[in-house]
């Protein structure tokens, strides 16, 4: 009995199995001709299948589309780059003589102008340098003077043979002798009063006053590299330098030989122009180590918005696109034979058609060949697009927009070659 049991208990389970295959055979018939039912009754009955009725969604009807109209405009073309403030002057302030530091005359960050007085060194020594030198010129003078008188009396003495002629050539000779002495004494006249200046330190150009490095009452010596005043900075108007790829040079300086080249300088962060100037020197050498160019541009920095030693993003112009056609970059596409566009005609049919691209960045192409305002192009929608097909468009794109600031530096820098890259 017990032996039995194993044998009637396998032969449910294989006969379960049977019946759940049989019942998924049922099933997945009954699904088929399900199908089969539909596409008939859609098929006798004239009505277009889901795919067709919805050809948004399916892939036999037309294929939806967004565009843009070409358009004319103005393009300036722009070469970007990193670049870093500089002071236009910079002069570390020092002292010319020895002596105590009587006074400082500014406020750290002061704004000072060329001549202001920064500081004052104890005056007292080389005022008496000066009176001694003024009391030496007057001694050899009076000197001068008394030899004058009697190389006078000899000469008239040696006319008439009442004297040597000798007598008087010697007397002559010790008037030239206390000449060249007034003379030197002039000049060590004119070494007192200018070491007697230098004891009023002035500035040497106009700029912002840096941290003071010396307090009043200390002893500064000339020869001492540390015994810094102050240093003083022109950032009113300030520089700006940079380096461009040694491809650009050729570029860059054709447009300089003609006009001067506006610069931009941008914020690192953001698009935000900041400031504006012009180019004032290309470097006369490439560097070797890097292929670049060095380039410097002054801002009038009137609001103070740079400042040494801030980097900022650089946007030179060196030429302007004369209405030249533009449309959004997102509707260049690339293929084997090069660039091509869609342009969608009054018949909703999108036309493969070749053109020629001269300049492109992230938001705008500019096309040389291929295209006529205001032909409207594909901008997005292109899964299902093929020479000829029928679309339907969604919504119209507006039209390139010029290039501005709204596309950040690091981006336009990879588009920024105006050759088709084919």
């Amino acid at each position: 009995m017990h032996g039995k049991l194993p044998d009637e208990l396998e032969k449910k389970e294989v006969h379960a199995k049977a019946v759940q295959q049989g019942t998924r055979r049922w099933l997945a018939a009954a699904a088929v001709l399900l199908v089969v039912a539909g596409a008939l009754y859609y098929a006798l009955s004239g009505t277009p299948a889901p795919q067709q009725r919805f050809g948004r969604f399916g892939t036999d009807g037309p294929a939806p589309v967004l565009v843009a109209t070409a358009s004319r405009a103005d393009v300036p073309v722009y070469l970007y780059a990193v670049g870093t403030v500089k002071a236009l002057n910079t002069v570390t302030v020092r002292p010319q003589v020895d002596g105590k530091l009587l006074s400082v005359n500014f406020k750290e960050g002061q704004d000072v102008k060329k001549g202001d007085v920064l500081a004052k060194i104890d005056p007292t020594i080389y005022q008496a340098q000066l009176d001694q030198a003024i009391a030496k010129k007057a001694q050899d003078e009076a000197q001068l003077a008394n030899a004058k008188i009697d190389l006078e009396r000899y000469e008239k003495l040696a006319a008439v043979n009442a004297i040597n002629k000798q007598q008087a050539d010697t007397q002559k000779a010790l008037v030239a002798q206390y000449t060249a002495q007034v003379q030197a004494d002039q000049a060590a006249i004119e070494n007192a009063q200018a070491t007697l200046s230098y004891t009023t330190i002035t500035a040497p150009i106009s700029g912002r006053t840096g941290i003071r490095m010396v307090d009043e009452g200390n002893y500064v010596r000339a020869a001492d590299a540390t015994s810094a005043i102050v240093v003083l900075t022109q950032i009113r108007p300030i520089a700006v330098q940079f380096n461009l790829p040694q491809q650009d040079l050729l570029r860059v300086s054709e447009a300089f030989a003609k006009n001067p080249l506006q610069v931009d300088a941008q914020r690192s962060d953001n698009n935000t122009v900041i400031d504006s100037g012009t180019l004032t020197v290309i470097d006369n050498q490439v560097d070797t180590t890097t292929g670049t160019v060095r380039l410097k541009a002054e801002f009038p920095n009137t609001a103070l918005r740079l400042w040494p030693g801030e980097f900022v993003n650089v946007r030179l112009l060196i030429d302007t696109l004369k209405d030249v056609v533009v449309i959004p970059t997102g509707a260049v596409q690339r293929g084997p034979n090069g660039a091509f566009v869609y342009v969608v005609g009054e018949d909703n049919k999108a036309v493969m058609r070749p053109i020629e691209v001269e300049q492109q960045n992230e938001t705008q192409t500019v096309v040389k060949r291929g295209l006529t305002p205001p032909e409207r192009v594909v901008t997005m929608g292109f899964a299902r697009l093929t020479d000829g097909s029928q679309v339907v468009i969604g919504s119209t794109s507006p039209a390139a927009d010029s290039p501005s600031s709204n596309v950040p530096a690091q981006q336009r820098r990879q588009g920024r070659r105006n050759a088709d890259p084919r």
